[in-house]
């Protein structure tokens, strides 16, 4: 049984390898693009609308409620980005009941790549919402003696981010595994259909995770240069 999908190398040429996690990340992309364009090429404004615009709207309601929860001001501003991660690592967990499918979540490369992601759009969202000096700022409250620590934190985090979501999906592969060779008829259909609640929750996990650290780098202060903008603008 291959722990990871980066050990198994479905083609090699020259020193060249294409492993698993490769081909089934690509296969997880296609896919969602694939399912957007079918479920987006015939919305419709009207009373009558498909099954799938439906289930469409109420996904991306709930991900936008989600986000206005965590304390975004803007879920919209948001929406883009941590629905794709959600929807992503959802996909690519769910796809695990495929048999000869193995998730792309249980190589750290790919968690690893999600958390970077997440790690340089921290700063981006903080920067076009409070400006360049408004986010270093952050580095140095609430004193600057905490610059090494604060800066430690942002990077801890992010690898948090990424084992935490490997060593779940890893652990479950090497659960059903066990399983099968105890009992290859029951045990495996159980462990299946939990793999699918986990996987989800694993999403939802590392979304939120996700929008909590750029909520709170994007949140303004009140004694931000943007707050005294917008009390200057309502004095004049």
């Amino acid at each position: 049984m291959e722990i990871s999908p980066d050990n198994w190398v479905i083609l090699a040429w020259n020193g060249w390898r294409l492993n698993a996690t490769i081909v089934f990340t690509w296969a997880v992309m296609a896919l969602m693009v694939a399912g957007a364009w079918l479920v987006t090429a015939r919305l419709s404004g009207g009373e009558t609308v498909s099954r799938w615009q439906v289930m469409l709207e109420v996904v991306v309601t709930t991900i936008r409620d989600q986000i206005a929860e965590v304390g975004a001001d803007d879920p919209d501003r948001y929406l883009p980005f941590i629905g794709t991660l959600f929807l992503f690592i959802a996909t690519a967990n769910i796809l695990g009941v495929v048999p000869g499918y193995q998730p792309p979540t249980g190589s750290l490369s790919t968690t690893a790549a999600l958390a970077m992601c997440v790690l340089i759009a921290v700063p981006l969202f903080s920067i076009t919402k409070r400006g360049l000096r408004g986010y270093l700022k952050t580095y140095v409250q609430p004193s600057p003696i905490m610059l090494p620590f604060n800066v430690v934190a942002t990077m801890s985090r992010t690898i948090a981010l990424a084992v935490r979501l490997y060593g779940n999906v890893m652990s479950g592969t090497v659960i059903v595994g066990i399983l099968i060779s105890i009992a290859p008829f029951f045990f495996p259909v159980l462990m299946q259909l939990l793999g699918l609640l986990t996987g989800l929750i694993q999403a939802y996990i590392f979304a939120i995770l996700a929008m909590v650290y750029i909520a709170s780098a994007s949140r303004v202060s009140h004694d931000s240069p943007a707050d005294t903008d917008t009390q200057n603008d309502k004095g004049d």
